[in-house]
């Protein structure tokens, strides 16, 4: 029985060394997951912190995507507007080009006829010179005929 008892105090012991080994060890595995507990304890507050940022830069971000899309809006209003614009505007150049043409006809036909009057003006001014001379001439010979009228009317008078 002392061999029994002593062979137990020795399975004790060596129990109880195991033990005080796993203890230690189970120690440190508590620790350590103490310290990684800690450590995930504060990812998690620098986590949360940047999750508050960024809501907080998203909330911004949302606004001025409103912002943004509102911009837009009136954008393309005045793009439309613009649009609108410039569809009058080539309405307005097309007439305007039209009208221009149209002049440009006119005003070729009436320095044609300006051309032509004037060469008319220039006949007829040659043709009023030559009556002119003519006229000249018969109002000479009228004046040279009455001259001799009148001397023969004296000539048959004084006699």
């Amino acid at each position: 029985m002392k061999k029994v008892l002593e062979n137990r105090a020795a399975d004790d012991e060596k129990k109880l060394i195991r033990l005080a080994e796993e203890l230690k060890e189970a120690q440190k595995m508590a620790e350590d997951a103490d310290k990684k507990y800690d450590e995930t304890q504060k990812k998690m507050g620098d986590c949360e912190r940047a999750l508050e940022v960024s809501d907080e830069r998203a909330s911004t971000g949302e606004f001025k995507i409103i912002e943004l899309e509102e911009e837009l809006k009136v954008v393309a209003n005045n793009l439309k507007s613009l649009e609108v614009s410039e569809d009058k505007a080539n309405q307005r150049e097309t007439f305007y080009k039209d009208e221009i043409k149209r002049l440009t006809g006119k005003l070729k036909q009436s320095e044609t006829r300006a051309e032509f009057a004037e060469r008319s003006v220039g006949k007829l001014q040659k043709e009023v010179d030559r009556l002119e001379d003519e006229l000249l001439g018969e109002q000479d010979k009228f004046k040279a005929i009455t001259e001799e009228l009148d001397q023969t009317f004296a000539e048959m008078s004084g006699y």
